[in-house]
């Protein structure tokens, strides 16, 4: 499969094997029979790690990408969906596959444990909206058309089962303006158990750099840079070029 939105194991990546080692940590805590003694001694475990971990971090971690479509695709391996290097993130994998029509669509794979339970036995509604709304915009990007959730229909046709190998697909669709069109589903063999339509609002660099610019406080200096660059080169207004300022962090 395609490393596109790292949604594939790296070897010797770090950060996503401590997310991985996280993963099992999560589902035993909301699933597994675990006496008193057994759970306070791997809170105590997991706190100690935590403040160790803490010492020695910093402020959010710049990629420093050069460019947008570089830093867009750099998102992805933190992502709450499928990023394998996030901890909350279900084991999904996405590639970037030819549909039959010759463009570039979205094919992955999915299965959720017991921490993504919504009725018994059943992966929770929500969850399944949030797969779909992240891979129709993984599905626009590689056709070419990023644009920004506007509307979401979700149709959940059939329970979706937890712990079974799920197939996700996500395809671009048609572009009417600002506009983006795109579909995405999710099957059980071929079952399909739910689908979503989504309308995608096309955001210019320049508008995505003042949306950055007011969220500065949680800021990528990296990602605003590369923003920065794309906006210059659609000839944005000179107030664009002016530095972002990012705090420093608050002191212990």
């Amino acid at each position: 499969m395609s490393d596109l939105f790292a949604s594939v194991e790296v070897p010797g990546d770090p950060r996503r094997r401590l997310a991985a080692a996280i993963r099992p940590i999560i589902t035993m805590n909301v699933a597994a029979e675990l006496d008193d003694e057994a759970l306070t001694e791997a809170a105590e475990a997991m706190e100690a790690i935590a403040l160790r971990l803490s010492e020695r971090s910093g402020p959010k971690r710049s990629r420093n990408q050069p460019d947008l479509a570089r830093a867009a695709q750099d998102f992805f391996p933190t992502s709450p969906i499928i990023g394998l290097a996030n901890p909350i993130a279900p084991p999904v994998r996405v590639a970037v596959v030819e549909g039959a029509d010759g463009r570039r669509e979205i094919l992955g794979e999915a299965n959720f444990g017991f921490a993504y339970e919504g009725p018994p036995t059943c992966v929770h509604g929500g969850v399944i909206a949030e797969l779909l709304d992240e891979v129709l915009g993984a599905a626009n990007i590689v056709a070419d058309h990023a644009a920004m959730t506007g509307t979401l229909t979700v149709r959940y046709c059939k329970p979706t089962p937890l712990n079974t190998d799920l197939r996700v697909e996500a395809r671009f669709v048609e572009q009417d303006g600002r506009k983006i069109h795109a579909w995405a589903g999710i099957y059980h063999g071929d079952v399909l158990t739910a689908e979503a339509n989504g309308i995608f609002i096309e955001v210019r660099p320049k508008q995505m750099l003042a949306i950055a610019e007011s969220n500065v406080d949680s800021a990528d200096p990296g990602m605003i840079d590369a923003i920065r660059a794309e906006a210059l080169r659609e000839g944005a207004a000179s107030d664009v070029q002016r530095p972002v300022e990012i705090p420093d962090p608050p002191s212990a």
